[in-house]
């Protein structure tokens, strides 16, 4: 074992990736949470028989970073029908990839979202994107989403009631502004995989990751003030030095020169709820297009043929109902909508760093753009694009760059 004393800040993805490459390189790091558990905001509660995801997160079975550092086995993943349930003034429609769900032909087909050259250009996007590398997408000139959608020539019709509730629970904003960039991959993604949960929640990524550590030492419940060169202040204003540091964690409040460098981040409620009724079965995202409602995607957690139907709910929209009202407005929403009445409210969340704001987006961190001082090195999928693949490639990087530059006194390209 190499005996360089080697820290990480924060036991999300990209700390857990990290440790993982610097294990491998044969180092022992330390690795520093604030909260009782590994994930970031990678997590899931376990209470009452009821597995509840912090916010709605799936992931995204192609991402490379996922597939090199995940065992899917293990995982047991449920995945999502390529597509979507859409609510829209008083109708349900269904629209997806009949190739890849054939009973989804007929539905997508009559559906009225979109014309029928929409779902042409739906399946031609599809297939350039499948050949376009990431580089390709990554080194494009940005534009909005939206504007993006607009200049592929697909109908204002398609865009309202399909594109925009569908991006605005992945992007967790309304207006569709964040970058074309990000749209490509994620779209490419989609198109060659699957969006899934495993069988345990989210939480159980962040456990296989942790599962792979065999002689990092994880301090939970160890919150860090500050960072001054390579000395640590903890929460409890102990002090120790490191002669490496990762930061794998928004770093603008722990590095003096960064505190006018901060993240912003979009927030997002998410709702656990009982109800009465099943309005489909098929394992599928329901989004409500319609502008009046307050709620924007759903899904059912439970199965088709349990006793008690359960709906994770997500509201993107900016609102200041109190958590009371909010419920109300749920209800209402899951009523006039979508027909189905709310039984019992179960678990709610607030996530107020849900992804973070970029105006600008790139795949990857290179080794050479992880170090921030000679011994200090950053991490986290908020300086890419916001995206678990990030996440890891992110940690990744980091880890490597530490590796070089003990190994070869810089930092090597290669």
């Amino acid at each position: 074992m190499q005996d360089q004393n080697i820290a990480i800040v924060g036991a999300g993805l990209s700390g857990l990736v990290a440790a993982i490459n610097l294990e491998q390189a044969g180092f022992k790091p330390q690795l520093f949470e604030a909260t009782d558990r590994v994930g970031g905001r990678v997590k899931t509660d376990y209470r009452d028989g009821y597995t509840f995801d912090h916010g709605f997160q799936v992931l995204l079975t192609q991402y490379p970073a996922a597939q090199k550092y995940l065992n899917y086995d293990l995982l047991e993943l449920e995945s999502f029908y390529s597509g979507a349930v859409i609510y829209n003034k008083g109708h349900q429609d269904k629209i997806g990839d009949p190739l890849r769900q054939f009973s989804l032909l007929l539905p997508t087909l009559s559906s009225r979202i979109g014309s029928v050259a929409d779902k042409l250009k739906v399946l031609k996007l599809n297939t350039q994107l499948k050949k376009k590398s990431f580089d390709d997408i990554f080194l494009a000139k940005e534009k909005t989403t939206l504007q993006y959608l607009k200049d592929y020539d697909f109908s204002e019709d398609i865009i309202q009631n399909f594109f925009k509730p569908f991006f605005t629970g992945i992007f967790l904003e309304d207006d569709l502004k964040t970058s074309s960039r990000k749209f490509e991959f994620v779209y490419k993604m989609l198109g060659k995989g699957s969006a899934a949960i495993p069988k345990k929640g989210i939480q159980a990524i962040s456990n296989q990751l942790m599962a792979q550590l065999k002689h990092t030492k994880i301090h939970f419940n160890t919150p860090v003030k500050s960072i001054q060169d390579q000395e640590i202040t903890f929460g409890n204003d102990s002090k120790e030095n490191f002669d490496y540091v990762i930061i794998a964690t928004e770093a603008s409040h722990l590095v003096p020169n960064l505190k006018n460098q901060h993240t912003l981040w979009k927030s997002v409620d998410n709702y656990y709820i009982s109800v009465e009724q099943r309005a489909f079965k098929e394992p599928m995202i329901a989004l409500i297009a319609d502008e009046e409602a307050l709620v924007n995607n759903f899904y059912y957690v439970s199965k088709p043929n349990s006793k008690e139907h359960i709906l994770s709910v997500s509201i993107v929209k900016q609102h200041k109902l109190s958590k009371e009202e909010l419920k109300e407005r749920i209800a209402k929403d899951l009523k006039d909508f979508v027909g189905i009445d709310t039984v019992d409210f179960k678990q709610f969340y607030h996530i107020e760093k849900a992804l973070p704001i970029m105006q600008t987006v790139n795949y990857m961190l290179p080794k050479s753009e992880t170090q921030l001082k000679d011994q200090i090195f950053l991490a986290g999928d908020h300086l890419a694009n916001g995206s678990l693949n990030a996440a890891m490639l992110n940690g990744e990087s980091a880890a490597q760059a530490v590796i070089s530059k003990i190994k070869d006194g810089i930092i090597n390209l290669a």
